[in-house]
């Protein structure tokens, strides 16, 4: 159940229904009913995830309570890395294991040592989203371990924590500081909150069945074939492919933010207009912004963050980003693009000019600077060619790709179908509006309140009918695979 699909949207609406008029301000009957509809809705993916969901909620909520009553540091640090190892363990296990073996064996087998990794590997499905629920587990424990948090005594309020479904299989990572008070509080349907939840659900749809499928269609069709195509047909594929993971996963997080404040709950941000960042420190600034600030906080800050010497700040900053890398997937592309944005990154540390860029470009104007315009065009070039690694199925595949396109038909005219046309139109389209709101929490959010209001609805209405019409070429979000 994907939330550009018609069965969640009737899902919704029950939920919705329920959820105020019939647990109405009832605390304890709305969290009982966000937990059904939440294990409901992961269940439908597959039954089987339901098990390794409610292992890992019990045992953060247990090892949490546990903690939180040890009467020793010792029993304290037992039941921490107990925990710690276990949520670690059972990713591992899932997500990384087969790589482990196959890198192994494909390492011994590389020095003439025949190995077979096929009777060793597991025959397991990733479940859907458990980077995701278990950085939120994970969280949940290092501040009880650190005494910022009370540990939760009732276990149907930690569950929707943990399993809250517009966030549970992409995000954005919250953090118990933030969103257990929210669900222990009496929740009053606002109107105006209601009203502005829609909005960004609408933008969220539009950056996702207009936009991000839109350019997979063509993205997916070059990189499948990049032996066939010239240089600029290939650089036009990354382009493609850097606007579809943008408008795919940020369009996921504007469904998810939207679809919360409609039951009264308001998740993290988790992006703020990223490919308007001026260098690539701002960019890490604004793109995915829930795990880069888990990532500092519970991994970077701890590893002694920029405080060190010289060689101690490059160490840090190459673990958070390889970390970072390998979160996303169990592949070396993606270790690769994590290095390759440490590199990028490094120069502006080390002259500590990665706080330059803090505020929104060109904040107050209607347009940038030449130089503002350089530094964006620039850092989406740098950002561009690291995506290639990220979507290329093998590192042999994006050293090929990389090839091909730095050709001498680089700066030749692409050869694309007239239909790519259309899908250009719509990123022009949709980069005007978000250069419009970029000084809001997303694009529409204010866009048109002060338009006559006909025309106002003129707009949302082209944006639904766009949705409507462009919705038969479904993609799964990307992140869904994470």
């Amino acid at each position: 159940m994907v939330f550009n699909s018609i069965e969640f949207a009737l899902f919704f609406l029950i939920v919705f229904i329920l959820y105020w008029f019939i647990a109405g301000k009832n605390i304890k009957w709305q969290n009982m009913l966000l937990l059904g509809a939440s294990l409901f809705f992961y269940g439908c993916w597959d039954w089987r995830f339901l098990l390794l969901l409610s292992f890992s909620t019990f045992l953060g909520y247990f090892t949490g309570i546990r903690i939180g009553a040890a009467k020793s540091i010792s029993w304290k640090k037992f039941w921490f890395r107990l925990s710690i190892i276990m949520n670690i363990g059972f990713l591992a296990v899932f997500k990384y294991y087969n790589f482990f073996v196959d890198s192994f064996t494909g390492l011994f087998n590389s020095f003439g040592m025949h190995l077979d990794s096929s009777s060793i590997t597991l025959n397991v499905i990733l479940p859907v989203g458990i980077s995701f629920y278990t950085f939120h587990v994970l969280s949940y424990v290092i501040d009880i371990y650190y005494d910022r948090i009370k540990s939760e005594g009732k276990l149907v309020d930690f569950s929707v924590f943990v399993a809250f479904f517009p966030l549970l299989v992409a995000g954005p990572i919250e953090r118990a500081t933030h969103l257990l008070p929210q669900i222990q509080k009496e929740r009053v349907f606002d109107y105006s909150k209601a009203v502005d939840g829609l909005r960004q659900i609408l933008w969220g749809l539009f950056k996702k069945v207009v936009i991000a499928d839109g350019c997979a269609e063509w993205a997916n069709m070059i990189f499948d074939g990049y032996t066939d195509y010239s240089g600029s047909t290939l650089f036009m594929g990354a382009f493609f492919f850097s606007i579809q993971i943008y408008c795919d996963f940020s369009g996921y997080s504007d469904i998810a933010l939207g679809t919360s404040r409609l039951f009264g709950i308001e998740l993290l941000r988790n992006f703020s207009f990223p490919y308007f960042s001026r260098d690539i420190a701002e960019f890490w600034r604004r793109w995915h912004i829930s795990l880069t600030t888990w990532f500092r906080d519970y991994l970077y800050i701890p590893l002694g963050g920029s405080k060190g010497g010289t060689w101690m700040k490059i160490r840090n900053t190459f673990i958070i980003f390889l970390v970072s890398g390998f979160w996303h997937g169990a592949n070396w592309t993606f270790i690769v693009w994590g290095g390759l944005n440490a590199i990028y990154f490094l120069p502006l540390m080390l002259t500590n000019a990665n706080r330059n860029n803090l505020e929104i470009v060109a904040q107050g104007r209607y347009f940038p600077s030449i130089r503002e315009i350089f530094g964006m065009l620039i850092t989406f070039l740098m950002v561009l060619f690291g995506w290639i690694f990220f979507r290329a199925n093998t590192l042999t595949q994006a050293i090929d790709f990389i090839k091909r396109m730095f050709s001498a038909d680089l700066f030749k005219s692409p050869k694309l179908p007239e239909l790519a046309d259309l899908t250009i139109a719509f990123i022009i389209f949709f980069f005007i509006i978000e250069w419009m709101g970029r000084e809001n929490k997303y694009a529409i959010e204010r866009f048109g309140l002060k338009w006559y209001v006909p025309f106002r609805w003129l707009f949302y209405s082209f944006l639904i009918l766009c949705v409507i019409v462009l919705s038969g070429n479904e993609q799964v979000f990307i992140y869904f695979q994470f």
